[in-house]
């Protein structure tokens, strides 16, 4: 018998650049491009089987829908989803790892390029007639930073943390990665107190949700980067903010806020020397071909009674 599949919010995976066909071959599929909380349970009553991106699957929502058997997270984190409860329920869940691995890596490291040279807003000066109007055959509105023999402090030595060190490494940086499972605290308070650059690359867990404050920011080096890829709400983003206007921090570059989309009284959209980026580093073309292919494949080996990419263990 064919089961029924629901995509809650298939939009920002899937915009239309991708084939949801896979998916479509395990059954009936009804995708669609965004849900509301309180529309939820009447979209899924039918299903056996629902795919989520960012719609929250509450312990309520998922005892309220019998017919539910599976839920796929169309990502990596699931903290969207009330695992405790699917499992009281029978419900399997499974999820997307490593599908953004390089995409991400590559973020960082076009954050610190970009730091080192701010060849966007070199570009739009020269545009903009600047380079045409000057008496000298060059000029530059920024510190230029060369990488090599600078300090990178990764913290999150998982799959992104080793491959931003992979590729920092090839631009001659010295990098130290930080893993509270394999590393001491010594290691940690290295990266803090002696790092040029920090990247976080670590999930977010209630040990490590503003680890990232006024007593951390105070022990860094004077004009330090801090770029963040994994979660805002690793960061105080208050306590960032006013370390950017003291010149404490030199320069915050972000893909994650606290609250997404980001709210207008943010303090970092008023803070000097930031640059945000809209939650884009898993969402390359590619990357999110990956995401697509790994969701079908979870939810086909579910059907066969086999175990992928579960988390519901």
């Amino acid at each position: 018998m064919s089961v029924n599949i629901t995509v809650l919010d298939g939009f920002a995976a899937n915009p239309g650049d991708i084939s949801w066909e896979k998916i479509e071959k395990l059954g009936n599929l009804t995708v669609w491009e965004r849900t509301r909380p309180e529309e939820i349970i009447e979209r899924c009553k039918d299903s056996e089987a629902v795919l989520t991106n960012k719609c929250s699957l509450t312990r309520e929502i998922i005892f309220a829908l019998p017919k539910l058997r599976y839920i796929g997270e169309l990502a990596t984190g699931f903290n969207n989803i009330d695992v405790k409860a699917a499992k009281e329920r029978g419900v399997a869940v499974s999820n997307v790892p490593a599908y953004s691995t390089d995409s991400v890596a590559q973020l960082v490291m076009a954050f610190i390029l970009e730091g080192a040279l701010h060849v966007g807003e070199h570009s739009r000066a020269c545009l903009g007639g600047r380079w045409a109007a000057s008496k000298d055959f060059c000029f530059w509105d920024y510190p230029l930073t060369e990488l090599r023999g600078k300090k990178l402090g990764i913290i999150g030595a998982g799959r992104i943390g080793s491959r931003v060190k992979e590729m920092a490494e090839v631009f001659g940086m010295t990098v130290t990665a930080y893993s509270p499972s394999r590393c001491g605290k010594n290691v940690l308070d290295e990266i803090i107190e002696q790092s040029d650059i920090i990247s976080l690359n670590c999930p977010l867990k209630p040990d490590n949700a503003g680890m990232i404050n006024a007593s951390s920011l105070a022990r860094m080096k004077k004009g330090a980067w801090l770029i963040n890829t994994a979660r805002g709400a690793l960061v105080d983003e208050e306590a960032v903010s006013q370390a950017l206007s003291s010149g404490r921090l030199g320069l915050y570059c972000a893909d994650v806020v606290s609250r997404e989309p980001i709210s207008a009284d943010n303090p970092l959209l008023s803070a000097p020397n930031v640059m945000l980026t809209p939650h884009i580093g898993w969402a390359p073309y590619e990357a999110r071909v990956r995401l697509m292919d790994i969701s079908a494949d979870n939810l086909r080996a579910f059907l066969k009674g086999e175990r992928l990419n579960r988390v519901d263990a």
